[in-house]
């Protein structure tokens, strides 16, 4: 290694001794700056098995489930397919520039700690709240969700839905609250079960697919003739297919949206090198098997213009919301939406379980690099970020907005500005890695050095930067064509919509008045603060686990869910 690779001073008491008098880039503080102590630290206590299958929790959720149905009557079953795989394969590099850099420096920080160490630590401010506002928003919606779907077995007019709110609230922070083991092990289980139902929902689907329903109708490729494969949307003719295949990437954006969170995960990892290149390696199998095989199966088995199809997505969360209910109907299959209403509880409610991990472990970074308040860095004895998952719990109270009829309407447009902000990471992860990759290569690190290497490499991340940079300012295209109920232009939801892209650049552009110019040369980027303990502790658990194996879940891990994969 070059010798331009040597550490740099750490704990300099010029350092701490200005930063009592003066603004220091965050790119000059060291880990001791930050106050990092035994009581600031995050314990490595997920498993292989762990990581897997909360990246696969990660990628499997309501947008699948639920989500693709609207798509399926807006587009037709062509344009949906090709819009899952095209964004899948966006998913895929996102994941590889990732893994990259967390299979180099697993940071507790996660990828706001990359982007503030090997690009501008403006951008890992930004990239920072950004990504926490979107979980302290998503965890009361899913809160709601499961409320919602509830309402298939309790109306609201017997049991009021703030009810299902809090005693899910309660049991999600307790989850959280007691270490990351125990989150760990329950998200495995959870985790495993939405495997198992994936997988079946899949097998089901073409079995119909083939005629062995109760109809015995083998469908084929029938709805792709009869109405056809591509739908019109807002306009007629070629304009108005190609209108519907581009608003279908939305919704498969939005459905791949969390795919990224193994990335937060890396602080708490257990030999992080192995897991987390593992786990971004297979993120491509499980694409082609979850979403893509399975669009492609709905396409063949639902009609975009089936009158059960327009009915469901009318729905809220519930079975009846599902394309994969509509198809079941279709072949005539009695009681199997009350037994997948269950499976979509459990897909929520492990949802927002995982939400409020993140956001918890977010603004913990942020706090370890001084972006937040200190005392949000704290841990106690079991590694467990007790104020900052208080403080994003407190947040999840939003959940009970939507009890009241007419704030749903403002909670949907909370929602609607965040999205944006799930684009804004992936942009953010595939810019921070372009800067990475500069600068390992200034610093004369080579690709062989590194435990993973992304495929495509940075030519990779530069088209996957392009599209999602399309994708992010044409997204809401649709609020400026006519509509009855708003006329030429919808103003609400161009504000809710776009207003993420400035409040991100604001941030940065803050960030930079504030700090003076905090970019970071390539020559001059911090790629080894923290290695050689990672590299330790990477020793230390390979010569532990030679001692002793792993049982419990991870035999029922080996023998009925890695196979899968």
């Amino acid at each position: 290694m070059s010798t331009n690779l040597s550490h740099r001073p750490r704990g300099n008491a010029s350092v701490s001794s200005n930063s009592q008098n003066e603004k220091i880039p965050q790119s000059e503080l060291t880990p001791e700056d930050y106050g990092v102590d035994d009581h600031n630290d995050l314990h490595r206590g997920l498993k292989a098995r762990h990581i897997t299958m909360i990246a696969i929790g990660g990628a499997i959720g309501t947008g699948l489930i639920i989500g693709t149905g609207s798509a399926l009557a807006r587009a037709g079953p062509g344009s949906i397919l090709i819009s899952y795989t095209i964004v899948g394969f966006l998913v895929y590099l996102v994941m590889c520039a990732l893994g990259e850099m967390a299979a180099w420096l697993p940071l507790a920080s996660g990828f706001t700690g990359y982007a503030t160490r090997f690009c501008d630590p403006a951008l890992g401010f930004a990239l920072g709240y950004t990504y926490w506002f979107k979980y302290i928003i998503v965890t009361p919606n899913q809160l709601t969700a499961a409320a919602l779907v509830i309402q298939y077995w309790v109306p609201r007019e017997k049991v009021n839905p703030g009810v299902w709110i809090l005693v899910f609230l309660v049991v999600i922070i307790f989850i959280n609250y007691f270490g990351i083991r125990f989150f760990g092990e329950f998200e495995f289980w959870l985790s495993s079960f939405k495997v198992v139902t994936i997988v079946a929902l899949i097998l089901l689907s073409l079995v119909l697919a083939l005629g062995g329903g109760p109809d015995h109708d083998r469908k084929g490729f029938r709805y792709w003739k009869d109405p056809g494969a591509f739908n019109t949307y807002i306009a007629k003719g070629d304009k108005g297919r190609f209108l519907g295949l581009w608003s279908t990437f939305v919704t498969a954006t939005f459905a791949y949206l969390g795919t990224e969170l193994v990335g937060v995960t890396v602080g708490e990892a257990q030999n992080p090198r192995k897991t987390i290149p593992r786990a971004i390696k297979l993120t491509f199998y499980r694409i082609v098997i979850f979403y893509v095989f399975s669009v492609f199966l709905l396409g063949m088995l639902v009609p975009y213009n089936s009158d059960e199809l327009i009915f469901a997505t009318k729905a809220k969360s519930s079975a009846a919301a599902s394309p994969f209910v509509v198809a079941i109907k279709l072949s005539g299959i009695r009681h199997l939406p009350g037994i997948l209403n269950a499976c979509i509880l459990l897909f929520v409610f492990s949802a927002s379980n995982s939400d409020l991990y993140i956001a918890s472990r977010t603004i913990y970074g942020l706090a370890r690099e001084r972006k937040a308040p200190e005392i949000l860095a704290r841990t106690d004895s079991r590694g467990v970020p007790v104020y900052a998952l208080g403080l994003s719990s407190l947040f999840a109270l939003l959940a009970f907005m939507n009890v009241s009829d007419d704030s749903k309407v403002v909670f949907g447009y909370f929602v609607n500005l965040v999205t944006i902000f799930g684009i804004l990471t992936w942009i953010s992860i595939l810019v921070t890695h372009i800067y990475f990759v500069r600068a390992r290569r200034a610093q004369g690190i080579t690709d062989d050095q590194l435990a993973y290497t992304a495929p495509l490499g940075i030519w990779g991340s530069y088209g996957a930067l392009v599209s999602c940079s399309i994708i992010a300012v044409f997204k809401n295209f649709n609020v400026f064509t006519y509509n009855k109920s708003y006329g030429a232009f919808d103003y609400k939801n161009f504000i809710t919509g776009y207003l993420g892209i400035p409040l991100y650049l604001i941030m940065i552009a803050g960030y930079k008045f504030y700090f003076g110019d905090t970019s970071i040369p390539a020559s001059k980027a911090d790629l080894l603060t923290g290695k050689e303990k990672i590299d330790r502790e990477e020793e230390e658990f390979l010569r532990r686990k030679a001692l002793k194996t792993d049982n419990q879940g991870g035999l029922f891990y080996r023998t009925f869910i890695a196979w899968l994969f």
